[in-house]
């Protein structure tokens, strides 16, 4: 019951507020949050809860509606509430009913694919998940040009996987194995090698990495603030949640096979978004690039191997989540205040934005890796166990990154908040309360989370080998 609530109700409530006026966004604005809160609330509950499971299929292979919590879901689950609760809370203008809508049904779609534990469930809301988006940026009017390439891009990646899956469905007999402690499965070598690619192309498109990554900047600079704090704290980790909970369990054999390119391909991705960052001067652009470097590091986590290191890239998953969606939601309130996102027309504002520039500080601290901060439990777990792995150039690579994440934030922070003043900026008001409050708990949570990483690390302990595979046919 809990399961199935996380995924339709966000669903059905949000296209319910079709129904309520657009001018009446003080209603919208609590309404929304109070889906958030709820869901949070529902999912704390009870971490235990039934699972759902609805068989709708018996030919060619057998699928189920079945959803339920596992150990790395459980976490982004929350994450994704807490997330959709500051964006929520910072919706504003002509437009924010209807991105409510769409961040609600995005919610919904979400918890759907991370709760799914049949293969064609989590494919189907893969594709589900792509809509919300894509209509908010289409409805942005001159900027559609980055709605098309976002779904082209993973469209590209949902067809790959639905095939996939199919082919997965028909070799094994059925799709309904994810987290199945009785699931034996064996895939011959041909099948395998071309069943693995399908699902490996769709991740790396939506994780995104380098040369799958040029989608992302101009979705994340064109996305309305609310929404790009959720597509980049939540929905930029589907793929690294696929890669651990599908690939890591099914394909073995395959990552090992394909871990040397994926040590490059995730190299790449940290030097390139940390030197992007360093050079851009929009700053959603800076934040953009700097999610496609952190995200390759959780890369080479995956494709470690080491169960360290999974352990790092799942606290690191949800540490990222929280201090991006940080970030965006503090830069979007600059960028309503002084209508630019320029860094050379900001300068001088943590003057007058007191409030402002400690929240930005935080983040950037946290998104730098400060000791104490959550992106730092996720940094040094990760590094520390591609060192224990014997993977000692990636990890190198990573402590390089690391360094370069100090530059690139702070001179984002060094950019707004700091200089000269920028004489011709309007004058405007510090962070308001319900700025505050949108911003608060993510806070609250990468702290607590850069003090104990514990909660996390413990329950996802052998999450990645949770079912048993039969590779003897390989």
């Amino acid at each position: 019951m809990i399961v199935t609530a996380l995924v339709l109700g966000p669903i059905v409530i949000g296209l319910a507020l079709y129904a309520v006026p657009r001018e009446r966004i003080v209603l919208v604005r609590i309404i929304a949050a109070a889906v958030a809160a709820l869901a949070f609330a529902l999912a704390a509950y009870d971490p235990a809860a039934p699972d759902a499971s609805l068989r709708w299929l018996s030919r060619p292979f057998v699928a189920s509606f079945h959803l339920g919590f596992n150990p790395i879901s459980f976490w982004i689950v929350l994450l994704l509430a807490l997330v959709t609760f500051g964006a929520a809370l910072a919706l504003n203008g002509p437009r924010a009913r209807n991105i409510a809508v769409q961040l609600l049904v995005l919610q919904g779609a979400m918890n759907g694919l991370f709760l799914a534990k049949d293969l064609l469930l989590f494919a189907l809301f893969w594709d589900l998940m792509l809509l919300p988006v894509f209509l908010v940026l289409l409805d942005g009017g001159p900027h559609a040009h980055a709605a098309w390439k976002y779904l082209i891009y993973n469209l590209a990646g949902g067809l790959a996987l639905l095939l996939a899956t199919a082919a997965f469905g028909m070799v094994s007999g059925s799709t309904d194995v994810l987290y199945d402690p009785n699931a034996h499965i064996a895939i011959g070598i041909v099948w395998g090698t071309w069943i693995f690619a399908g699902f490996a192309f769709a991740f790396l498109i939506k994780t995104p990495v380098f040369p799958f990554h040029t989608w992302m900047p101009d979705t994340y600079a064109e996305l309305p603030t609310p929404m790009v704090a959720v597509v980049s704290a939540v929905q930029s980790k589907a793929g690294l949640y696929g890669l651990i909970v599908i690939c890591s369990v099914f394909f073995r054999p395959e990552m090992l096979q394909a871990r040397t390119l994926m040590f490059v391909l995730g190299a790449i991705a940290l030097i390139y978004g940390a030197l992007a960052s360093l050079a851009e001067r929009d700053t959603k652009r800076i934040v953009a690039y700097s999610s496609l470097s952190h995200l390759g590091l959780i890369l080479l986590a995956v494709f470690t191997g080491s169960q360290l290191a999974i352990q790092g890239a799942v606290v690191y998953i949800v540490a990222h989540g929280l201090f991006s969606a940080a970030l965006f939601l503090v830069l979007g309130a600059v960028e309503q205040r002084e209508e630019t996102r320029d860094l050379l027309r900001l300068g001088g504002l943590g003057s007058r934005n007191p409030k402002l520039a400690g929240a930005l500080v935080i983040g950037a601290l946290a998104a730098l890796g400060l000791p104490g901060l959550a992106g730092f439990a996720g940094e040094i777990l990760i590094l520390t166990g591609l060192f224990s792995a014997g993977v000692v150039w990636p990890a190198l690579v990573g402590l390089i990154a690391v360094i370069l994440a100090s530059a690139y934030m702070l001179r984002l922070f060094q950019g707004v908040m700091n200089g000269p003043d920028v004489p011709d900026l309007p004058e405007r008001r510090d962070m308001t309360w319900l700025e505050g409050f949108a911003i608060a708990p993510l806070v609250i949570a990468f702290l607590a989370l850069g003090v104990d990483p514990g909660p996390i690390t413990s329950l996802t302990i052998g999450a990645h080998t949770a079912a048993p595979v039969n590779v003897s046919a390989r």
